[in-house]
Protein backbone atom coordinates (compact mmCIF):
# COMPACT_ATOMS: atom_id res chain seq x y z
CA UNK A 1 0.00 0.00 0.00
CA UNK A 2 2.95 2.52 0.66
CA UNK A 3 4.19 1.65 -2.75
CA UNK A 4 1.42 2.42 -4.31
CA UNK A 5 1.19 5.94 -2.31
CA UNK A 6 4.88 6.66 -3.10
CA UNK A 7 4.21 6.27 -6.79
CA UNK A 8 1.02 8.24 -7.13
CA UNK A 9 3.18 10.33 -4.97
CA UNK A 10 5.94 10.67 -8.04
CA UNK A 11 3.56 10.87 -10.45
CA UNK A 12 1.41 13.82 -9.48
CA UNK A 13 4.87 15.79 -8.57
CA UNK A 14 5.98 14.96 -12.35
CA UNK A 15 2.16 15.45 -13.59
CA UNK A 16 2.47 19.14 -11.81
CA UNK A 17 5.91 20.08 -12.94
CA UNK A 18 5.06 18.82 -16.55
CA UNK A 19 1.71 21.37 -16.68
CA UNK A 20 3.98 24.00 -14.99
CA UNK A 21 7.22 24.11 -17.49
CA UNK A 22 5.12 22.84 -20.22
CA UNK A 23 3.80 25.84 -20.74
CA UNK A 24 6.45 28.05 -21.60
CA UNK A 25 7.38 25.69 -24.58
CA UNK A 26 3.24 26.64 -26.00
CA UNK A 27 3.44 28.78 -28.75
CA UNK A 28 0.14 31.57 -28.33
CA UNK A 29 -2.43 30.97 -31.60
CA UNK A 30 -1.60 33.31 -34.00
CA UNK A 31 -4.40 35.63 -34.17
CA UNK A 32 -5.40 37.91 -37.28
CA UNK A 33 -4.35 41.06 -35.59
CA UNK A 34 -0.94 39.45 -35.36
CA UNK A 35 -1.18 38.82 -38.60
CA UNK A 36 -1.91 42.65 -39.61
CA UNK A 37 0.44 43.65 -36.72
CA UNK A 38 3.70 41.90 -37.36
CA UNK A 39 6.45 44.02 -35.94
CA UNK A 40 9.05 44.50 -37.96
CA UNK A 41 11.89 42.16 -38.47
CA UNK A 42 10.57 39.63 -35.70
CA UNK A 43 8.95 35.84 -35.67
CA UNK A 44 6.39 35.70 -33.91
CA UNK A 45 6.60 32.39 -33.60
CA UNK A 46 8.98 32.27 -31.06
CA UNK A 47 8.16 35.53 -29.15
CA UNK A 48 9.48 34.24 -25.76
CA UNK A 49 12.89 33.27 -26.94
CA UNK A 50 14.37 35.96 -28.53
CA UNK A 51 17.44 37.57 -26.87
CA UNK A 52 17.94 41.83 -27.25
CA UNK A 53 20.96 41.34 -29.58
CA UNK A 54 18.21 39.64 -31.51
CA UNK A 55 16.04 42.05 -31.53
CA UNK A 56 18.47 44.85 -32.28
CA UNK A 57 18.55 43.80 -36.15
CA UNK A 58 15.39 45.58 -36.58
CA UNK A 59 17.28 48.75 -36.51
CA UNK A 60 19.38 47.95 -39.66
CA UNK A 61 18.10 50.75 -42.52
CA UNK A 62 16.18 47.54 -44.46
CA UNK A 63 13.60 48.16 -41.91
CA UNK A 64 12.92 51.39 -42.48
CA UNK A 65 10.43 52.39 -45.32
CA UNK A 66 11.64 52.97 -48.83
CA UNK A 67 11.72 56.04 -48.86
CA UNK A 68 13.44 56.67 -45.53
CA UNK A 69 16.50 54.97 -46.39
CA UNK A 70 19.79 56.55 -44.49
CA UNK A 71 22.65 55.92 -41.85
CA UNK A 72 22.12 54.70 -38.47
CA UNK A 73 23.48 56.50 -35.51
CA UNK A 74 26.33 55.06 -34.09
CA UNK A 75 26.08 53.96 -30.48
CA UNK A 76 30.01 54.94 -29.87
CA UNK A 77 31.44 58.61 -30.21
CA UNK A 78 34.66 57.30 -32.97
CA UNK A 79 35.97 60.24 -34.34
CA UNK A 80 34.53 59.88 -38.15
CA UNK A 81 36.15 61.15 -40.89
CA UNK A 82 33.79 63.97 -41.25
CA UNK A 83 34.30 65.36 -37.82
CA UNK A 84 38.62 65.21 -38.80
CA UNK A 85 38.20 67.61 -41.44
CA UNK A 86 36.19 69.77 -39.85
CA UNK A 87 38.37 69.98 -36.91
CA UNK A 88 41.36 71.24 -39.06
CA UNK A 89 39.89 74.65 -38.63
CA UNK A 90 39.24 75.00 -42.36
CA UNK A 91 36.15 76.56 -43.99
CA UNK A 92 33.78 73.83 -45.15
CA UNK A 93 30.53 72.82 -47.26
CA UNK A 94 27.09 72.61 -46.11
CA UNK A 95 27.56 68.48 -47.04
CA UNK A 96 30.31 68.05 -44.58
CA UNK A 97 28.05 69.82 -41.51
CA UNK A 98 25.55 67.52 -42.41
CA UNK A 99 27.21 64.01 -42.44
CA UNK A 100 28.92 65.06 -39.44
CA UNK A 101 25.17 65.35 -37.86
CA UNK A 102 23.91 62.26 -39.39
CA UNK A 103 25.86 60.31 -36.92
CA UNK A 104 26.98 62.22 -34.53
CA UNK A 105 24.22 64.61 -33.17
CA UNK A 106 22.62 63.73 -29.74
CA UNK A 107 18.97 64.22 -30.89
CA UNK A 108 19.55 61.09 -33.40
CA UNK A 109 21.11 59.46 -30.87
CA UNK A 110 18.51 59.44 -28.41
CA UNK A 111 15.67 58.65 -30.82
CA UNK A 112 17.98 55.33 -31.52
CA UNK A 113 17.63 54.17 -27.47
CA UNK A 114 14.48 55.08 -28.06
CA UNK A 115 13.99 52.31 -30.86
CA UNK A 116 15.89 49.66 -28.74
CA UNK A 117 13.57 50.65 -25.25
CA UNK A 118 10.63 49.73 -27.49
CA UNK A 119 11.85 46.48 -28.29
CA UNK A 120 12.41 45.99 -24.80
CA UNK A 121 8.70 46.52 -24.15
CA UNK A 122 8.11 44.33 -27.02
CA UNK A 123 9.89 41.37 -25.48
CA UNK A 124 8.36 41.97 -22.29
CA UNK A 125 5.04 42.21 -23.59
CA UNK A 126 5.29 38.39 -24.71
CA UNK A 127 6.79 36.52 -21.94
CA UNK A 128 4.62 33.79 -19.90
CA UNK A 129 4.11 35.33 -15.85
CA UNK A 130 6.45 33.25 -13.64
CA UNK A 131 4.95 30.08 -11.81
CA UNK A 132 4.54 30.39 -7.85
CA UNK A 133 6.52 28.14 -5.77
CA UNK A 134 4.98 27.95 -2.39
CA UNK A 135 5.78 25.46 0.99
CA UNK A 136 3.32 25.26 3.86
CA UNK A 137 3.52 23.85 7.24
CA UNK A 138 0.43 23.58 8.93
CA UNK A 139 -0.53 21.91 12.49
CA UNK A 140 3.01 22.16 13.89
CA UNK A 141 2.75 20.58 17.38
CA UNK A 142 -0.08 18.95 17.29
CA UNK A 143 -1.01 16.07 19.70
CA UNK A 144 -1.68 13.62 17.27
CA UNK A 145 1.87 14.20 15.24
CA UNK A 146 4.21 16.67 16.33
CA UNK A 147 5.41 17.32 12.34
CA UNK A 148 1.82 18.32 11.28
CA UNK A 149 0.95 18.64 7.95
CA UNK A 150 3.62 20.15 5.39
CA UNK A 151 2.92 21.08 1.74
CA UNK A 152 6.50 21.23 0.08
CA UNK A 153 6.73 22.07 -2.74
CA UNK A 154 3.08 23.91 -3.82
CA UNK A 155 3.71 25.13 -7.60
CA UNK A 156 0.90 27.28 -9.09
CA UNK A 157 1.14 28.60 -13.04
CA UNK A 158 -1.22 30.67 -14.66
CA UNK A 159 -1.94 30.20 -18.25
CA UNK A 160 -2.98 33.01 -19.96
CA UNK A 161 -6.38 33.05 -22.00
CA UNK A 162 -7.53 34.75 -24.75
CA UNK A 163 -4.63 35.16 -26.62
CA UNK A 164 -3.52 38.43 -24.47
CA UNK A 165 -0.03 37.95 -24.77
CA UNK A 166 0.11 38.09 -28.83
CA UNK A 167 -2.03 41.02 -28.78
CA UNK A 168 -0.38 42.68 -26.20
CA UNK A 169 2.73 42.65 -28.38
CA UNK A 170 0.57 43.90 -31.23
CA UNK A 171 0.24 46.84 -29.72
CA UNK A 172 4.13 47.55 -28.02
CA UNK A 173 5.24 46.45 -32.03
CA UNK A 174 2.78 49.36 -33.27
CA UNK A 175 5.36 51.86 -30.87
CA UNK A 176 8.33 49.83 -32.07
CA UNK A 177 6.90 51.13 -35.64
CA UNK A 178 6.30 54.93 -34.27
CA UNK A 179 9.85 54.96 -32.56
CA UNK A 180 11.43 54.13 -36.14
CA UNK A 181 9.47 57.18 -37.54
CA UNK A 182 10.38 59.38 -35.39
CA UNK A 183 14.09 58.58 -35.84
CA UNK A 184 13.69 59.17 -39.67
CA UNK A 185 11.58 62.46 -38.85
CA UNK A 186 14.75 63.62 -36.26
CA UNK A 187 17.00 62.82 -38.81
CA UNK A 188 15.58 64.78 -41.69
CA UNK A 189 14.85 68.10 -38.91
CA UNK A 190 18.60 67.98 -37.75
CA UNK A 191 19.66 67.96 -41.56
CA UNK A 192 17.30 70.86 -42.02
CA UNK A 193 18.20 72.73 -39.45
CA UNK A 194 21.86 72.36 -39.88
CA UNK A 195 21.19 73.48 -43.55
CA UNK A 196 19.56 76.49 -42.28
CA UNK A 197 22.37 77.50 -39.61
CA UNK A 198 24.68 77.12 -42.23
CA UNK A 199 23.05 79.45 -44.94
CA UNK A 200 22.68 82.06 -41.76
CA UNK A 201 26.29 81.97 -41.40
CA UNK A 202 26.98 81.90 -45.16
CA UNK A 203 24.67 85.33 -45.38
CA UNK A 204 26.24 87.14 -42.54
CA UNK A 205 29.80 86.37 -44.21
CA UNK A 206 28.58 87.14 -47.78
CA UNK A 207 26.97 90.81 -45.86
CA UNK A 208 30.43 91.38 -44.39
CA UNK A 209 32.29 91.34 -47.27
CA UNK A 210 29.69 93.58 -49.04
CA UNK A 211 29.80 96.04 -45.92
CA UNK A 212 33.59 96.06 -46.28
CA UNK A 213 33.37 97.07 -49.68
CA UNK A 214 30.92 99.51 -48.82
CA UNK A 215 32.36 100.96 -45.79
CA UNK A 216 35.44 101.44 -47.74
CA UNK A 217 33.81 103.22 -50.64
CA UNK A 218 32.53 105.33 -47.43
CA UNK A 219 35.64 106.54 -46.60
CA UNK A 220 37.16 107.54 -49.81
CA UNK A 221 33.98 109.75 -50.42
CA UNK A 222 34.19 111.48 -47.24
CA UNK A 223 37.56 112.02 -47.76
CA UNK A 224 36.96 113.28 -51.26
CA UNK A 225 34.12 115.48 -49.84
CA UNK A 226 36.52 116.83 -46.79
CA UNK A 227 38.34 118.16 -49.90
CA UNK A 228 35.53 119.58 -51.76
CA UNK A 229 34.07 121.18 -48.67
CA UNK A 230 37.84 122.42 -48.18
CA UNK A 231 37.47 123.87 -51.79
CA UNK A 232 34.15 125.23 -51.12
CA UNK A 233 32.55 123.21 -53.72
CA UNK A 234 29.74 121.29 -51.05
CA UNK A 235 28.22 122.58 -48.30
CA UNK A 236 29.04 121.69 -44.32
CA UNK A 237 25.61 120.11 -44.60
CA UNK A 238 26.35 117.99 -47.69
CA UNK A 239 29.44 116.47 -45.52
CA UNK A 240 27.83 115.53 -42.77
CA UNK A 241 25.53 113.61 -44.92
CA UNK A 242 28.52 111.68 -46.03
CA UNK A 243 30.39 111.27 -42.49
CA UNK A 244 26.82 109.90 -41.07
CA UNK A 245 26.62 107.12 -44.14
CA UNK A 246 30.00 106.41 -43.71
CA UNK A 247 29.14 105.81 -39.73
CA UNK A 248 26.40 103.44 -40.88
CA UNK A 249 27.81 101.34 -42.94
CA UNK A 250 30.91 101.30 -40.65
CA UNK A 251 28.35 100.53 -37.60
CA UNK A 252 26.30 98.09 -40.04
CA UNK A 253 29.50 96.00 -40.71
CA UNK A 254 30.55 95.86 -36.90
CA UNK A 255 27.39 94.64 -35.70
CA UNK A 256 27.52 91.83 -38.46
CA UNK A 257 30.90 91.00 -37.42
CA UNK A 258 29.60 90.94 -33.87
CA UNK A 259 27.21 88.01 -35.14
CA UNK A 260 29.39 85.60 -36.92
CA UNK A 261 30.91 83.70 -34.07
CA UNK A 262 27.56 83.05 -32.51
CA UNK A 263 26.10 82.16 -35.86
CA UNK A 264 29.30 79.63 -36.11
CA UNK A 265 28.73 78.31 -32.92
CA UNK A 266 25.00 78.24 -33.19
CA UNK A 267 26.16 75.74 -36.47
CA UNK A 268 28.41 74.12 -34.62
CA UNK A 269 25.67 73.26 -31.89
CA UNK A 270 23.24 72.39 -34.26
CA UNK A 271 25.36 69.71 -35.71
CA UNK A 272 25.62 67.77 -32.39
CA UNK A 273 29.34 69.50 -31.50
CA UNK A 274 29.14 72.42 -29.54
CA UNK A 275 32.76 72.90 -29.33
CA UNK A 276 33.56 72.68 -32.81
CA UNK A 277 35.66 75.39 -34.10
CA UNK A 278 33.61 76.62 -37.15
CA UNK A 279 36.52 79.71 -38.71
CA UNK A 280 34.55 80.23 -41.82
CA UNK A 281 31.74 78.41 -43.92
CA UNK A 282 32.43 77.91 -47.98
CA UNK A 283 29.07 78.45 -50.23
CA UNK A 284 27.54 79.64 -52.79
CA UNK A 285 23.94 81.12 -53.53
CA UNK A 286 24.07 79.71 -56.84
CA UNK A 287 21.59 76.85 -57.60
CA UNK A 288 18.80 77.81 -55.56
CA UNK A 289 15.99 75.28 -55.95
CA UNK A 290 12.81 76.27 -57.71
CA UNK A 291 10.09 74.45 -55.55
CA UNK A 292 6.40 74.30 -56.10
CA UNK A 293 3.76 74.77 -53.47
CA UNK A 294 1.12 72.06 -54.78
CA UNK A 295 3.75 69.56 -55.74
CA UNK A 296 5.80 70.26 -52.01
CA UNK A 297 2.37 69.71 -50.17
CA UNK A 298 1.57 66.50 -51.87
CA UNK A 299 5.01 65.56 -51.82
CA UNK A 300 4.99 65.45 -47.73
CA UNK A 301 1.48 64.33 -47.56
CA UNK A 302 2.81 61.36 -48.97
CA UNK A 303 5.76 60.92 -47.17
CA UNK A 304 6.52 62.59 -44.15
CA UNK A 305 7.38 60.25 -41.10
CA UNK A 306 5.16 62.02 -39.09
CA UNK A 307 1.88 61.24 -40.64
CA UNK A 308 2.87 57.53 -40.88
CA UNK A 309 3.95 57.81 -37.60
CA UNK A 310 0.31 59.29 -36.37
CA UNK A 311 -1.55 56.22 -39.25
CA UNK A 312 0.42 53.43 -36.98
CA UNK A 313 -1.29 55.28 -34.22
CA UNK A 314 -4.73 54.54 -35.54
CA UNK A 315 -3.25 50.80 -36.34
CA UNK A 316 -2.26 51.13 -32.42
CA UNK A 317 -5.10 52.32 -31.28
CA UNK A 318 -7.16 49.28 -32.58
CA UNK A 319 -4.69 47.23 -31.47
CA UNK A 320 -5.47 48.69 -27.84
CA UNK A 321 -9.01 48.00 -28.23
CA UNK A 322 -8.96 44.34 -29.39
CA UNK A 323 -6.26 44.26 -26.10
CA UNK A 324 -8.62 45.79 -23.54
CA UNK A 325 -11.62 43.59 -24.69
CA UNK A 326 -10.33 39.82 -24.36
CA UNK A 327 -9.33 41.16 -20.54
CA UNK A 328 -12.69 40.17 -19.14
CA UNK A 329 -11.60 36.24 -20.47
CA UNK A 330 -10.91 34.56 -17.04
CA UNK A 331 -6.55 33.31 -16.39
CA UNK A 332 -6.65 30.23 -15.08
CA UNK A 333 -4.39 29.16 -12.46
CA UNK A 334 -3.05 25.94 -11.76
CA UNK A 335 -1.36 24.18 -9.20
CA UNK A 336 0.38 20.99 -7.84
CA UNK A 337 1.88 19.54 -5.04
CA UNK A 338 3.04 17.42 -2.24
CA UNK A 339 1.99 17.00 1.04
CA UNK A 340 3.76 15.23 4.31
CA UNK A 341 1.39 14.38 7.02
CA UNK A 342 3.53 13.20 10.14
CA UNK A 343 0.20 12.50 12.36
CA UNK A 344 -0.80 9.46 10.28
CA UNK A 345 2.52 8.62 8.45
CA UNK A 346 0.76 9.16 4.84
CA UNK A 347 2.55 11.09 1.59
CA UNK A 348 -0.07 12.96 -0.29
CA UNK A 349 -0.54 14.62 -3.75
CA UNK A 350 -2.50 17.72 -4.53
CA UNK A 351 -3.72 19.75 -7.37
CA UNK A 352 -6.45 22.17 -8.20
CA UNK A 353 -7.38 24.80 -10.53
CA UNK A 354 -8.96 28.33 -9.91
CA UNK A 355 -10.12 31.48 -12.22
CA UNK A 356 -11.87 34.76 -11.38
CA UNK A 357 -15.40 34.91 -12.45
CA UNK A 358 -16.03 38.43 -14.23
CA UNK A 359 -19.49 39.40 -12.84
CA UNK A 360 -18.93 42.88 -11.85
CA UNK A 361 -15.37 43.67 -13.58
CA UNK A 362 -15.77 43.33 -17.59
CA UNK A 363 -12.96 45.89 -18.07
CA UNK A 364 -15.93 48.28 -19.34
CA UNK A 365 -13.93 51.20 -18.59
CA UNK A 366 -10.84 50.27 -19.98
CA UNK A 367 -12.79 49.04 -23.31
CA UNK A 368 -14.79 52.66 -23.37
CA UNK A 369 -11.05 54.44 -22.60
CA UNK A 370 -9.18 52.52 -25.59
CA UNK A 371 -12.38 53.24 -28.39
CA UNK A 372 -11.98 56.75 -27.06
CA UNK A 373 -8.42 56.87 -27.57
CA UNK A 374 -8.85 55.00 -31.06
CA UNK A 375 -10.82 58.15 -31.91
CA UNK A 376 -8.40 60.38 -30.74
CA UNK A 377 -5.66 58.66 -32.57
CA UNK A 378 -7.84 59.26 -36.14
CA UNK A 379 -8.14 62.78 -35.35
CA UNK A 380 -4.45 63.05 -34.98
CA UNK A 381 -3.71 62.02 -38.49
CA UNK A 382 -5.75 65.04 -40.03
CA UNK A 383 -4.38 67.29 -36.84
CA UNK A 384 -0.61 66.08 -38.07
CA UNK A 385 -1.44 66.75 -41.77
CA UNK A 386 -2.56 70.29 -41.07
CA UNK A 387 0.52 70.94 -39.36
CA UNK A 388 2.36 69.88 -41.60
CA UNK A 389 0.89 71.89 -44.85
CA UNK A 390 0.83 74.81 -42.59
CA UNK A 391 4.67 74.82 -42.21
CA UNK A 392 4.81 73.89 -45.70
CA UNK A 393 2.87 77.32 -46.73
CA UNK A 394 5.16 79.19 -44.21
CA UNK A 395 8.03 78.12 -44.90
CA UNK A 396 7.19 78.51 -48.74
CA UNK A 397 5.65 81.81 -48.15
CA UNK A 398 8.84 83.05 -47.10
CA UNK A 399 11.18 81.34 -49.92
CA UNK A 400 8.61 82.87 -52.61
CA UNK A 401 8.50 86.14 -51.48
CA UNK A 402 12.54 86.00 -51.32
CA UNK A 403 13.31 84.35 -54.43
CA UNK A 404 11.23 86.37 -56.67
CA UNK A 405 12.46 89.55 -54.53
CA UNK A 406 16.33 88.56 -55.07
CA UNK A 407 15.08 88.01 -58.39
CA UNK A 408 14.23 91.49 -59.33
CA UNK A 409 17.18 92.67 -57.89
CA UNK A 410 19.60 90.66 -59.52
CA UNK A 411 17.74 91.07 -63.07
CA UNK A 412 16.46 94.49 -62.72
CA UNK A 413 17.08 96.60 -59.71
CA UNK A 414 20.83 96.15 -59.11
CA UNK A 415 21.59 96.47 -62.86
CA UNK A 416 19.90 99.28 -63.56
CA UNK A 417 21.53 101.45 -60.15
CA UNK A 418 24.73 100.27 -61.42
CA UNK A 419 23.89 102.03 -64.52
CA UNK A 420 23.03 104.83 -63.11
CA UNK A 421 26.20 104.82 -60.67
CA UNK A 422 27.92 104.49 -63.54
CA UNK A 423 26.67 107.70 -65.87
CA UNK A 424 26.62 109.74 -62.97
CA UNK A 425 30.51 108.83 -62.77
CA UNK A 426 31.29 109.97 -66.33
CA UNK A 427 28.40 112.73 -66.42
CA UNK A 428 31.01 113.59 -62.93
CA UNK A 429 33.88 113.22 -64.25
CA UNK A 430 32.37 115.98 -67.67
CA UNK A 431 31.46 118.39 -64.95
CA UNK A 432 28.22 117.62 -66.12
CA UNK A 433 26.87 116.45 -62.14
CA UNK A 434 27.50 117.60 -58.29
CA UNK A 435 29.72 115.16 -56.30
CA UNK A 436 26.44 114.25 -54.39
CA UNK A 437 24.58 112.94 -57.06
CA UNK A 438 27.17 110.29 -57.93
CA UNK A 439 27.30 109.42 -53.97
CA UNK A 440 23.33 108.99 -54.28
CA UNK A 441 23.81 106.49 -56.75
CA UNK A 442 26.39 104.98 -55.23
CA UNK A 443 24.37 104.47 -52.35
CA UNK A 444 21.83 102.81 -54.32
CA UNK A 445 23.75 100.73 -55.51
CA UNK A 446 24.99 99.67 -51.51
CA UNK A 447 21.21 99.09 -50.57
CA UNK A 448 20.64 97.34 -53.94
CA UNK A 449 23.39 94.81 -52.96
CA UNK A 450 22.15 94.67 -49.27
CA UNK A 451 19.14 93.67 -50.15
CA UNK A 452 19.86 91.37 -52.46
CA UNK A 453 22.38 89.84 -49.86
CA UNK A 454 19.15 89.82 -47.50
CA UNK A 455 16.73 88.28 -49.79
CA UNK A 456 19.10 85.33 -51.11
CA UNK A 457 19.79 84.33 -47.33
CA UNK A 458 16.18 84.29 -46.26
CA UNK A 459 15.10 82.03 -49.63
CA UNK A 460 18.17 79.49 -48.96
CA UNK A 461 17.24 79.31 -45.11
CA UNK A 462 13.36 78.84 -45.76
CA UNK A 463 14.58 76.40 -49.13
CA UNK A 464 16.46 74.29 -46.16
CA UNK A 465 13.30 74.06 -43.87
CA UNK A 466 11.36 72.93 -47.40
CA UNK A 467 13.72 70.24 -48.03
CA UNK A 468 13.64 68.38 -45.05
CA UNK A 469 9.60 68.64 -45.27
CA UNK A 470 10.14 66.81 -48.33
CA UNK A 471 13.47 64.79 -46.60
CA UNK A 472 15.86 65.45 -49.52
CA UNK A 473 18.85 63.55 -49.02
CA UNK A 474 20.85 65.36 -51.84
CA UNK A 475 19.91 68.92 -52.03
CA UNK A 476 19.63 71.27 -53.72
CA UNK A 477 16.71 69.62 -54.93
CA UNK A 478 15.67 69.35 -58.90
CA UNK A 479 12.28 70.26 -58.31
CA UNK A 480 12.51 73.49 -60.83
CA UNK A 481 15.00 75.44 -62.63
CA UNK A 482 17.45 77.10 -60.10
CA UNK A 483 18.30 80.45 -59.73
CA UNK A 484 21.56 81.93 -60.13
CA UNK A 485 23.49 83.97 -57.47
CA UNK A 486 24.10 87.93 -57.54
CA UNK A 487 27.16 88.68 -59.85
CA UNK A 488 28.29 91.31 -57.47
CA UNK A 489 31.16 93.38 -59.22
CA UNK A 490 33.36 96.05 -57.17
CA UNK A 491 32.22 99.34 -57.78
CA UNK A 492 34.87 101.94 -59.33
CA UNK A 493 36.31 104.40 -57.02
CA UNK A 494 34.52 107.92 -57.18
CA UNK A 495 36.65 110.63 -58.37
CA UNK A 496 37.39 114.09 -56.78
CA UNK A 497 36.49 117.06 -59.38
CA UNK A 498 39.41 118.40 -61.39
CA UNK A 499 41.47 120.80 -59.02
CA UNK A 500 40.74 118.78 -55.72
CA UNK A 501 43.42 116.47 -54.58
CA UNK A 502 42.29 113.00 -53.75
CA UNK A 503 43.23 112.09 -49.73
Amino acid sequence: MRGIKSHMRHLLIGCAAGCVFGSFGCTPTKTLLDERFPPPGVDRTSQSRETPESLRVRKTPESLPPRFHGPVVPAGGQNLPALAALEQSQPAVVDEFVKLAVTRNPRLARATIAIDAAQGRYLQAGLYPNPELAVNWDEIGDRTGAGGILAAPKLTQTIVTGHKLSLSQAVVAREVDQATLELVSERYAVVSSVRAAFYDAYTLQQRAEVLKELVKLADDAAANGKSLLEAKQIARLDMVQLEVQQQQFRAELQAVEKELPAAYRRLASVTGENGLNVPAVVGTFDGLPAYDLEQTRAAVLASHPDIRTAKVGVDRAQAAVRRAEVEPIPNVSVYAGYIRQFENKSHDGAAGLSMPIPVWNRNQGNIHAAKAELGMAIQTVGRVENELVGRVAVAFQTYAAARQRAELYRVEILPRATETYELSMKAFKGGQFEYLRVIQAQRAVAEAKLELNKSLGDAWRSAAELSGLLLEESWPGTLGAPIKGPEMKPMPKPLPPKGVQEK
